[in-house]
């Protein structure tokens, strides 16, 4: 929406700064300033995100943009993991951390995501609010740039600091399991590896380069992908940067899309593969069995099924509105679901806004809250369910000797199990911390885990009790 054309509020000291020096409004004038408002865990801030980073590379000389981060969450105070989620999100230019909301407040901010825009004279001329204001937000920024004839005033660079180091994996995120064969989904790379159980990489599937191209191993390209399901002879990709469900044949090697167009959009109950206008939104996880799979849509606040047969996409749960509330399926409201654990007819799901594990019964068609309370209630406490806090739980798996689903509780650094059947939650002992672990897989009596945040992927012995890195690339 517009603004009067007030001088924009200076930004305050007290931000810390995580990847480039201190920066200021005073220093951007001659070029349209964007200041994005942003949460790390949010769904909605990362499409906006990705839509932002395309705005600027469509206005290079005319555009800056600099990111101002809220938290949330407790973890979300630490600079250094908002530093970890900007470099995983690719994020190209300066952030800070707002701890204080003080910016917020000084701007009038009333929701994440949110950019104001500020003129080349420094005056704040539009807020806007909301994940899908990408053609709204370029329309304000040329008209801004026609205001002055284009005559905008270039920018040095900011000297960038903060980068992750060169490693044979980036911020992997997801992880399937099969009698030989271990499936990363190395997301930083845009990639997906086929390794061994002990890591030795056998395949790579798609260019490294972030693009949404089917065709043969070395030619495919994903954008950004995670969550990962083998069924028989194929491997189910959520590739959440592209917004679709794709497949890799594995006898050939062969990418094809199985469902989404590229961008993000509303989904439609109905739509079959191939349909051109088919919208996904964020998928991050996808489970199944041989003749359906389901898809966690963190961008819809849903949950997805999809019929393998007939090629055809229904609303399994989820009315698509930010929340934590249990009953009727399609009563039911989640929060950013980003991980699934399918067994037998119930379907388990990490809901990571509300730090909540949920349960779908399928063929009742309804929703229970296992752990979890609500959009502000989180933390770190083992017991009873009622009792039991999580913070940013990421991903799930069903311990395959014993009725315990295993969840990567990511902004903890920890690994929690909950028992099935009404048992209770608890803390699994590791030799050393996790850093934000945002995937998992189960078999061949082990877990392996995907150690996102320090970009590697490591193997619990459940009998033993070691844990091991894989060498994965190396």
């Amino acid at each position: 929406m517009s603004q009067a054309n007030q001088a924009a509020p200076e930004l305050p000291p007290s931000l810390q700064w995580l990847n480039a020096d201190r920066q200021t409004v005073a220093a951007q004038q001659g070029r349209v300033l964007a200041l994005v408002f942003w949460n790390a865990a949010s769904s909605y801030c990362h499409t906006l995100l990705d839509e932002l980073m395309r705005l600027q590379a469509r206005y290079p000389v005319a555009l800056t943009l600099l990111g101002i981060h809220q938290p949330k969450f407790d973890s979300e105070l630490d600079g250094r993991l908002v530093l970890k989620t900007a470099n995983r999100l690719g994020l190209n230019f300066p952030v800070a951390n707002d701890r204080s909301w003080s910016t917020w407040q000084h701007y009038g901010i009333q929701s994440w995501p949110s950019v104001a825009l500020v003129d080349t004279r420094g005056r704040l001329r539009h807020v806007f609010a909301g994940d899908h204001q990408g053609p709204a937000i370029d329309a304000a920024i040329a008209a801004l740039i026609d205001e002055v004839g284009g005559a905008v005033r270039p920018a040095e660079p900011p000297r960038r600091r903060g980068g992750e180091s060169r490693l044979p994996l980036a911020f992997p995120s997801g992880l399937a399991v099969g009698e030989s064969h271990l499936y990363v989904a190395d997301t930083g790379h845009h990639r997906i590896l086929e390794c061994t159980h002990s890591g030795r990489v056998l395949r790579e599937f798609g260019t490294g380069h972030g693009d949404y191209l089917d065709g043969p191993a070395d030619i495919a390209a994903f954008r950004s992908p995670r969550g990962l399901c083998l069924v028989r002879e194929s491997l189910y990709v959520a590739d959440t940067g592209n917004h679709a469900l794709r497949r890799i044949r594995l006898l050939d090697g062969a990418v094809e899309t199985v469902l989404g167009n590229g961008r993000p959009g509303a989904v439609r109950e109905g739509q079959q593969s191939g349909d051109a206008t088919l919208s996904l939104n964020q998928p991050c996880d996808v489970a199944g069995t041989l003749d359906r799979l389901y898809l966690a849509m963190a961008g819809s606040n849903q949950v997805w099924e999809y019929d393998l047969a007939q090629a055809r996409l229904r609303l399994l749960a989820g009315t698509g509105e930010l929340g934590i509330v249990d009953g009727p399926t399609r009563n039911a409201m989640f929060a950013h679901p980003t991980g699934l654990a399918l067994v037998q007819q119930t379907l388990y799901v990490a809901d990571s806004a509300t730090s909540a594990i949920r349960a779908i019964q399928v063929a009742q068609g309804q929703v229970q809250t296992l752990v979890g309370q609500g959009l502000y209630e989180f933390g770190e406490h083992d017991g009873q369910r009622r009792d039991a806090r999580l913070q940013l739980p990421m991903a799930l798996a069903l311990d395959p000797a014993s009725p315990v689903l295993w969840v990567a509780d990511s902004y903890n650094g920890s690994l929690r199990k909950l028992r099935l059947g009404g048992g209770e939650m608890t803390t699994h002992d590791l030799p050393q911390p996790l850093d934000l672990p945002a995937a998992l897989a189960a078999g061949a009596g082990s877990l392996w885990i995907a150690n996102t945040g320090a970009h590697e992927v490591l193997r619990l012995d459940l009998a033993s009790g070691k844990l091991g890195r894989l060498p994965i690339g190396e």
